[in-house]
C-alpha cells in the first residue's frame, strides 16, 4: 500500500510500471518518497515562517498545506517528465530549467528551517537590536522634548537667581544700618540716628521687596516647574507608545536580517541538504541508465507515434486521391464542352450557307 503510494508520488506510469521487474518499482517507489517527503518538508518550513509573520497558527497551517502541495505537484511534474531518450547532453539540457527549479525550490524551503534551527541565536541578536532601537527612540524623542525642558529650567534658574540677587541686596542694607548702629561704618557714631534710619528704612523697603519677589516669582517657578513635569510626563508616554512597536521588531524579515550577522557556513550547509533531496530525484533519473520503465513508456510514445503517422498519410492520401479524381473530371467535361462548341460551330456555319442560297435564289426569280 505505502508502496503504491510512493509510486504514485514519482508520476509515473502505473500500468506501465505494473508490467516492471520489482527492482524497477522500488526505484520509483524511491523517488515518489523523496518527493514526498519534500513536500512534506516544504510545509513545516512554510507554515513556520507564515506563522511568525501572523501569529496564528491556523492561518499558518492552511497556507502551509496549500504551499506544500504546490511544491508536491512541481516536484511530481519535473520527476515525471524527464525522460531517458536522446543523448546525455540532450536530457542535461532538457533537464536544465528543472534543475534551476529545484534550487528556487531549496532556497525557499530551506530558508524557514534555518530561521527555526538558529531562533535561539537569532533571538540574542534581535535583543541587541531592540535595544540599540529602544535607545535611539529615547534620543530621538529627547531631541523634541529636551530643548524645550532646558529653556523652562533656564528660565525658573533666572527667577530663583533674581531672587538670590534681591536676598544678597537685601543682607547688604542690613549689614549697613547695622554698622551704622553700632558706629563701625558711615558716621561713625554709635546709636541709632538719622542717618541709621534713613538705612533702615532702605532695607525695609527692599526686604519687602524681596518678599513680594519671592511671592510673584514662586508663582512663575511652579507654573513653569508644571510645564516642565507635563513635558517630561509627555515624552515618557511616548517612550511608552512606541516601545511596544519595538518589541514586536520580531517578524520575518527582522529575523532573515538578524540571522545574516550569523556565522553563514552551518546555513549553507544546511542550504546544501536541501538542495541534495530537492535534486535527487532529478539527478538520479539524469546518471541512471535506461530501465526497464523507460523502454516500455518509449515502446508505447511509439506506438502511438506510429498510429498518429499513418493516420496523418492515410488522410493526405486520401485528399490527394481526391484532387487527381477532382482533375480528371473536370478535365472531361473541358473536353465534352470543345466538342459542343466545335458542333455548334459547324450547325451555324450550315444554317447561315442554307440561308445564303434561299436568298439568291429568291434574287434569280424575281
Amino acid at each position: 500500500m505505502l508502496n503504491q503510494f510512493f509510486i504514485r508520488c514519482s508520476g509515473a506510469d502505473t500500468d506501465i510500471l505494473s508490467q516492471c521487474s520489482q527492482g524497477e518499482r522500488t526505484k520509483y517507489a524511491g523517488i515518489g518518497a523523496t518527493v514526498f517527503f519534500t513536500a512534506l518538508m516544504a510545509f513545516i518550513a512554510s507554515s513556520y515562517a507564515l506563522y511568525t509573520v501572523f501569529d496564528s497558527i491556523y492561518i499558518a497551517l492552511l497556507f502551509g498545506l496549500v504551499w506544500g502541495l504546490l511544491i508536491f505537484n512541481l516536484d511530481r511534474y519535473i520527476v515525471s517528465t524527464i525522460k531517458k531518450s536522446g543523448s546525455t547532453a540532450h536530457q542535461f539540457w532538457q533537464a536544465l530549467p528543472r534543475l534551476v527549479l529545484a534550487v528556487i525550490i531549496a532556497i525557499v524551503i530551506s530558508k524557514p528551517l534555518e530561521l527555526k534551527i538558529f531562533e535561539k541565536e537569532i533571538d540574542q541578536v534581535l535583543l541587541q537590536e531592540k535595544n540599540t532601537l529602544t535607545l535611539a527612540n529615547q534620543e530621538q524623542l529627547a531631541l523634541q522634548y529636551t530643548p524645550k525642558v532646558e529653556a523652562l529650567e533656564q528660565d525658573v534658574q533666572q527667577l530663583k537667581n533674581e531672587i538670590i540677587t534681591k536676598e544678597e541686596e537685601t543682607n547688604a542694607l542690613y549689614a549697613t544700618y547695622i554698622a551704622e548702629a553700632e558706629g563701625k561704618a558711615g558716621t561713625g557714631l554709635l546709636g541709632k540716628g538719622p542717618v541709621y534710619q534713613e538705612k533702615r528704612d532702605k532695607h525695609d523697603a527692599a526686604l519687602a521687596e524681596l518678599q513680594q519677589l519671592k511671592i510673584s516669582n514662586r508663582e512663575k517657578i511652579e507654573a513653569l516647574d508644571a510645564q516642565i513635569a507635563a513635558l517630561k510626563l509627555e515624552y515618557n508616554s511616548a517612550v511608552e507608545n512606541a516601545q511596544p512597536i519595538i518589541d514586536r521588531f520580531d517578524g520575518l524579515m527582522a529575523r532573515i536580517d538578524a540571522m545574516k550577522q550569523l556565522p553563514w557556513i552551518p546555513s549553507f550547509f544546511i542550504f546544501l541538504l536541501f538542495l541534495t533531496i530537492e535534486t535527487a530525484p532529478i539527478i538520479n533519473k539524469l546518471i541512471a541508465s535506461k530501465g526497464e520503465y523507460d523502454f516500455r513508456l518509449e515502446e508505447n510514445e511509439t506506438i502511438v507515434s506510429s498510429w498518429i503517422n499513418q493516420k496523418v498519410t492515410q488522410r493526405q492520401l486520401v485528399v490527394s486521391t481526391d484532387q487527381e479524381l477532382n482533375k480528371e473530371i473536370y478535365n472531361d467535361l473541358k473536353s465534352e464542352k470543345e466538342v459542343y462548341e466545335y458542333k455548334k460551330k459547324k450547325a451555324e456555319e450550315l444554317l447561315k450557307l442554307q440561308a445564303d442560297s434561299f436568298h439568291k435564289v429568291q434574287t434569280k426569280g424575281l
